[in-house]
C-alpha cells in the first residue's frame, strides 16, 4: 500500500487535469482566500514585532505628559542635561518629529530631526545603501530616507521633495532591522526645528538608552519624577510600549483584520470541501470500478485526500506567493500619531501560509473521502 501512494497521488493529479476549468476555478478561489489570509498574517506579525517588548530592550522614550500627536509634544531641549545626570542612563538623544498627518493613514510622511553627530548613536543598526553620509552632513536640508518610504515615493539620492511644509534634498537611502526606520526621513535637528517653525531649543521627545534592561523601569520613574513639577512634565515608557500606546487607532484596525483572516480560512475550507464533494459525486462509478478491481478502501480515501491536497497546494502557492510579492513590491506602511508600522512579509509568513492551505485542504477533504469509502459498490455501479 505504501509503495503505491506515489502512483495514487499521480492519478489524483491526472483526474484534476481532466477538468481544467473546474480545477482552475477551485484553485483560484483558494488562492483568493490564502491571499487575504497571508496579508492579514503579515499585518499581525508586523504589529507584534513593533509592540512586543523584549527582555533585552534598553531604550526609553520621554514624551510630553498627556500628549500623543508630535505637534502637541513640546519639550525643552535642555532637559537632556538633567536626564544624563540620572544614574543608569547611558545616552540621551533629543529628537524632533514632524508629520503631515496625525491620524491613521497609509501615506504619512514622518520627519525625524536628530543632532548631526548623533544619527548612528540613535540608530547604530542603520546602514546607508544608496547615496552617502558625507553629503547629508555637508548640506543643511539633506535627508536620509527609509528604504520603504523611498520606494513608495520613487525617490533617489539627488531628488528634492516637500511634505508637511518642509522641503529637503535626498542624500541617501537607509536600511534598518527596525520597522520604524523603514518609513521615515532623517534630517538635522536644527534644520527641522527652524523649518517647522517651532524654534530652536524645542524637541518632541528624548530617546534614552540605559545601561541594562533591569534599569528600564527605575530610570523611567526617575525621569518623570525629575520633571513632575516642571512646566512641561514628562511621561517615559519603553520604546515598544510607547508605540503600542500612541498608535491606538492603528492597533484597533489590525485587531479587526483578524476577523478577515478567519473569514478567509473558513472560505478556503468550504470551497475545498464543496469542490471535493462534487468530484466524489461525479466519480462514484469510477470509484466503484476501482474497488471492484481490488483497490482497498484506504486507497480510494487517499485518492480523494490527494486531490484535496493538490488543490490546496496549487491555490496556496498562487495566493501566498502573490500576497508576498505585492507586499514587498508596494512597501505598504500604516502610520498613526507619528508612529509608523512597516508591513513586511518574512519567510515565516510564506511557510505559515502554505502549511495553512495544505492543512485546511486536508481537513476539508475528510468528509468527502469518508463519503467515497462508505458508498455501496453495487449501487454505485448501477448509477
Amino acid at each position: 500500500m505504501i509503495r503505491s501512494l506515489p502512483r495514487l497521488a499521480a492519478l489524483a493529479g491526472k483526474q484534476l487535469l481532466r477538468h481544467p476549468l473546474r480545477t482552475g476555478f477551485s484553485a483560484a478561489g483558494i488562492a483568493a482566500g490564502m491571499f487575504l489570509f497571508t496579508s492579514v498574517e503579515t499585518l499581525q506579525r508586523s504589529l507584534r514585532r513593533a509592540t512586543e517588548v523584549a527582555a533585552a530592550d534598553t531604550t526609553l522614550v520621554v514624551y510630553r505628559e498627556n500628549r500623543f500627536c508630535p505637534a502637541t509634544s513640546r519639550l525643552p531641549e535642555h532637559y537632556a542635561e538633567s536626564i544624563r545626570r540620572i544614574e543608569g542612563v547611558r545616552e540621551v538623544i533629543p529628537i524632533k518629529v514632524q508629520v503631515n498627518n496625525c491620524g491613521a493613514s497609509l501615506d504619512v510622511v514622518t520627519f525625524r530631526g536628530v543632532p548631526p553627530g548623533d544619527l548612528f548613536r540613535y540608530g547604530p543598526e542603520i546602514k546607508i545603501v544608496k547615496g552617502s553620509l558625507e553629503e547629508w552632513e555637508r548640506i543643511d536640508d539633506g535627508a536620509l530616507l527609509g528604504s520603504q518610504f523611498a520606494a513608495r515615493r520613487g525617490l533617489e539620492p539627488g531628488d528634492r521633495f516637500d511634505a508637511a511644509g518642509i522641503t529637503v534634498q535626498v542624500c541617501g537611502v537607509i536600511q534598518s532591522p527596525f520597522p520604524q526606520d523603514a518609513s521615515v526621513a532623517y534630517v538635522k535637528l536644527p534644520f527641522l526645528q527652524q523649518a517647522s517653525r517651532t524654534g530652536l531649543g524645542v524637541v518632541t521627545q528624548f530617546n534614552v538608552r540605559v545601561e541594562s534592561a533591569a534599569l528600564v523601569e527605575p530610570v523611567a520613574d526617575r525621569i518623570d519624577e525629575e520633571f513632575r513639577s516642571a512646566s512641561e512634565p514628562t511621561a517615559t515608557r519603553p520604546e515598544k510600549a510607547f508605540f503600542a500606546e500612541t498608535a491606538g487607532e492603528l492597533i484597533e484596525i489590525v485587531a479587526f483584520s483578524r476577523w478577515l483572516g478567519l473569514g478567509a480560512v473558513l472560505a478556503v475550507a468550504g470551497l475545498v470541501g464543496n469542490a471535493l464533494l462534487l468530484i466524489v459525486r461525479s466519480r462514484v462509478r469510477e470509484h466503484a470500478l476501482l474497488r471492484t478491481l481490488g483497490y482497498p478502501d484506504k486507497a480510494i480515501g487517499f485518492l480523494v485526500l490527494s486531490e484535496g491536497a493538490l488543490l490546496g497546494a496549487l491555490g496556496g502557492i498562487a495566493g501566498v506567493g502573490l500576497a508576498i510579492l505585492l507586499l514587498n513590491l508596494k512597501s505598504f506602511t500604516f502610520s498613526n500619531e507619528g508612529q509608523s508600522l512597516a508591513i513586511r512579509a518574512d519567510p515565516a509568513v510564506l511557510l505559515t501560509g502554505l502549511a495553512a492551505a495544505l492543512a485546511l485542504s486536508l481537513l476539508a477533504s475528510l468528509w468527502p473521502a469518508w463519503r467515497a469509502l462508505r458508498s455501496p459498490i453495487v449501487e454505485n455501479l448501477r448509477r
